[in-house]
């Protein structure tokens, strides 16, 4: 066994192993890097350099947003504009099959655009929205599907915590692939819609007959959209118009998406204290786990180069003659195989130090690869059994609603989601015009 085999064995094999049994994601890549700075690095010294780097991975200027944008989120959901928001968009949408669970994905969206945290939205929903679509006797299957699934479509929507990292770690443009998720989000949120509808047109009996719908009229109908769900979509246009003109940095941009989301709650006389300590304590906690983790993917990668291991898988895979086409697609099977057990980041620390050399080897366009590892990322979250949305699902959800249920009703949806990557994959357009478009 050459030198760069036995790295890639002990440095990919040992981290799949040791996530898979079940260790810390942060500590698990710790652990592995710790070794293979010792051996692949000279020592003592290399343990230092891992230090080093370790330092300078997480001070970078670049993870500014995440925090940022995940504080958007926690804001919103502590302050209880989001409930205002959902009232907004349950008034418009009337006499319509499965309305409630249109409600969902539609206010789901809504909150993609404001919001940084898929497991934040799929919670507040479910909490929300699902025992009251119980109650009027939806069934299980179709109250909790387009929960989750408009849940897992918050990671293509900008702003992103989850897109921010992946073009942090991947070298890839952040604002082009912050821009490119939107089309595809979209597609995905209008799709699941287009189902619901046609679901429950062809089975009535999954949801109540729409005349059970409260009915407004007038300026009753309309106010809560203008007071709450117009102002609140505003925030998305300040962040993503400031990105795509030019006029800001991604990092700029979400401190302007930040700071317009306090001013928006302030003016509603809804920031309260306890609820900025709680938006604070959120975001403080969910950006110290991401920092962590990328603490140990910098680095581990940076073990990889250094050992040979990278060059060497990028000529064995680029040297069997297989074409563009051919590697890409495997490597995105790759990525669904992997989101069946281990979360998000773990698969973005697991395979970027590989598919990124090979991506610049071969030329491919980073924005759609970029675009088609988030929509990998995101049908993980929803493949069964270990999918993340599924087990918040399960922790909302009455006891009434079975795994069985949650399996059953995510299946469509992570069909459509296939779907999209295949479309993605056929027609590179879908993800790369509108980044080009905007410059």
């Amino acid at each position: 066994m050459t030198g760069w085999v036995a790295a890639a064995w002990l440095m990919l094999g040992g981290s799949t192993l040791l996530l898979l049994i079940g260790m810390p994601v942060a500590l698990t890549f710790i652990t592995v890097n710790i070794i293979g700075a010792w051996l692949y690095m000279g020592g003592e010294p290399g343990l230092m350099q891992l230090a080093r780097s370790s330092v300078s991975s997480v001070t970078a200027f670049s993870l500014t947003p995440i925090p940022l944008f995940v504080l958007m989120g926690e804001v919103l959901f502590h302050t209880g504009l989001a409930l205002k928001v959902i009232e907004g968009i349950e008034r418009l949408i009337r006499r319509i099959p499965g309305r409630l669970a249109v409600v969902a994905v539609v206010a789901g969206t809504v909150f993609s655009a404001i919001s940084g945290s898929t497991i934040a939205t799929t919670a507040m929903l479910g909490s929300l929205l699902l025992p009251v679509m119980l109650a009027r006797g939806y069934h299980p299957q179709l109250a909790t599907g387009p929960i989750m699934a408009i849940g897992a479509v918050d990671m293509l929507i900008p702003p992103s915590a989850l897109t921010v990292l992946l073009g942090s770690l991947s070298g890839i443009s952040i604002s082009k692939l912050l821009i490119g998720g939107v089309v595809p989000g979209l597609i995905l949120s209008v799709a699941f819609v287009a189902w619901i509808v046609a679901s429950v047109k062809l089975r009535p009996q999954l949801a109540p007959a729409v005349e059970d719908a409260p009915t407004h009229t007038g300026w009753e109908r309309w106010r809560p959209f203008f007071l709450y769900v117009l102002p609140t979509l505003s925030i998305f246009g300040v962040v993503v118009g400031a990105l795509t003109l030019g006029w800001a940095t991604p990092t700029e941009c979400a401190a302007l998406g930040a700071f317009a989301t306090l001013v928006l709650a302030a003016a509603y006389r809804a920031l309260r204290w306890d609820a900025l300590v709680k938006a604070l304590k959120g975001t403080a906690a969910i950006s110290g786990m991401i920092l962590f983790i990328i603490l140990g993917a910098t680095t581990f990668a940076q073990i990889l180069s250094f050992s040979g291991a990278s060059n060497g898988l990028v000529q064995l895979i680029t040297g069997q003659g297989w074409s563009t086409e051919m590697i890409v697609a495997g490597m995105m099977a790759m990525l669904i195989f992997l989101g069946i057990f281990v979360d998000q980041v773990s698969m973005m620390m697991i395979t970027l130090p590989i598919f990124m050399p090979i991506v610049q080897a071969l030329a491919i366009d980073p924005i759609w690869f970029g675009v088609m590892f988030l929509i990998c990322m995101q049908l993980g979250l929803l493949l069964p059994p270990h999918g993340l949305l599924l087990m918040t699902m399960r922790g909302v959800a009455p006891p009434s609603v079975t795994m069985l249920h949650i399996f059953k009703a995510v299946a469509p949806y992570v069909f459509m989601s296939l779907l999209l990557l295949a479309a993605v994959f056929w027609l590179p357009g879908i993800a790369t015009w509108l980044p080009a478009w905007m410059g």
